[in-house]
């Protein structure tokens, strides 16, 4: 009996490459398209934007504000918290907030939240962490029965159109790229 996959499974799959953006350095996804996304596959699915005591769509310190929103899907809810932040993504000072710029922030955060549920995950791969924190990557195995290796080949067969500089930028996120790896990755893109 085949076991059905989870949400995470199943949304983590989905190739997002095509509908992000990048703004500022920054990689973004449509919140429509990816609230698009998690409703063709979870019709059930609802998302709620948490209000503060006061009744404001956002929280703040006296100083700079953020928001807080979840997403639930099959009865689990992830929570995302996401300051409010202006066009270089710097907090914005609470005096100087705009609904525009609390609206805009809701819905990263709801792509954010949608992301713990798996949905273009890797987009935020690595942005928490200092550069100096960060954890040193595994090895790629290249045997052909390694677990890492099938879903590397998995992906690079999914994602040809990027090309060879690309994809090893992208797996270099997750993995140690070694010399005759790279050859590998290079043999599969012909």
């Amino acid at each position: 009996m085949k076991k059905e996959k989870s949400v995470f499974e199943t949304l983590n799959e989905i190739n997002v490459n095509s509908k992000a953006e990048k703004k500022n350095g920054l990689t973004y996804l449509s919140w429509a398209w990816a609230w698009s996304e998690v409703k063709k596959h979870y019709p059930d699915s609802t998302y709620l934007v948490y209000e503060n005591a006061d009744g404001l769509n956002y929280h703040h310190d006296q100083q700079t504000a953020w928001v807080k929103t979840g997403v639930t899907i099959r009865g689990i809810e992830h929570i995302e918290y996401l300051p409010v932040l202006d066009y270089r993504n710097k907090s914005i000072a609470i005096d100087s907030l705009t609904s525009f710029n609390v609206n805009t922030s809701i819905q990263r955060s709801l792509t954010k939240a949608i992301a713990r549920h798996g949905l273009g995950l890797y987009i935020y791969a690595g942005e928490d962490l200092p550069q100096a924190d960060k954890v040193e990557p595994t090895l790629l195995n290249l045997e052909v029965d390694d677990d890492n290796w099938a879903k590397v080949l998995k992906y690079i067969d999914a994602n040809k159109q990027l090309g060879l500089t690309e994809i090893t930028k992208r797996l270099s996120a997750k993995y140690l790229i070694e010399k005759e790896t790279t050859s590998a990755i290079k043999f599969l893109l012909k």
